[in-house]
């Protein structure tokens, strides 16, 4: 599994010098937080409307749909900077401060490109998702016991996934006029996993103020408003 790597030391001190003199690192600029590009979205409603367990479905069989369909197309837009994704540019799979490491079936600990990390996230969860006997889709098949914690461990790594184009393909995406699927499919995706307890805070607290702004409806613009005064 993936595991956070001085996740505490994301925020700098604001004072101009430290003891020895010399002026603190300046925190990288996340252009992914200004309002020019958070504004931008595919749909301007309540996420939250999407994800409510809806009464006639059943718990699991909700999880496994919306799991399915979120590992789709998040391998979809990751697929749109892949070209810009080499082991070149992204020597470790990063994310503001962390470093992801891979742990294989045998629990051996692996640095490795952020293409390879996304190589093996992509493979294992499709292993996972068509696997009969996990996301059984046949009347009557029980889902297994390890069901849940199964879907928390794939949502934790599409985490990974996410956060990591924000952080270092956010330029390109923007350049592929992608941002605001991007949005939209980041804030749905938090707004699920939130609802259902389906990854750790620690995990996700790397990407809290992208995702505080995003989970919140954009206020109706001006014509919206003057449509409903009329």
């Amino acid at each position: 599994m993936g595991v956070l790597v001085c996740c505490d030391c994301f925020f700098y001190r604001k004072s101009k010098t430290k003891p020895n003199g010399k002026k603190p690192p300046a925190e990288e600029k996340k252009h992914y937080l200004e309002p020019e590009y958070t504004k931008v979205r595919v749909v301007d409603f309540d996420l939250k409307e999407l994800v409510v367990l809806p009464r006639e479905i059943d718990l699991n069989e909700w999880l496994a749909s919306n799991t399915t369909t979120f590992f789709n197309l998040i391998n979809l837009q990751y697929s749109t900077i892949s070209e810009f994704c080499t082991g070149d540019t992204c020597l470790a799979m990063t994310a503001c401060n962390t470093i992801y490491y891979w742990y294989d079936e045998r629990g051996k600990k692996t640095k490795c490109t952020a293409p390879q990390y996304v190589d093996f996230v992509m493979s294992l969860v499709q292993k996972l998702v068509t696997d009969e006997e996990i996301f059984p889709t046949k009347y009557g098949k029980e889902f297994p016991n390890s069901f849940e914690s199964l879907v928390k461990k794939i949502c934790r790594y599409l985490f990974h996934v996410l956060a990591h184009i924000y952080w270092a393909h956010f330029k390109e995406t923007v350049a592929l006029e992608l941002q605001g699927h991007l949005n939209t499919l980041y804030a749905h995706f938090i707004v699920f996993v939130r609802e259902f307890n389906l990854v750790d805070p620690k995990e996700t607290c790397i990407m809290d103020d992208l995702s505080e702004v995003l989970c919140t409806p954009l206020p109706p613009s001006p014509q919206q408003n003057h449509v409903t005064e009329r």
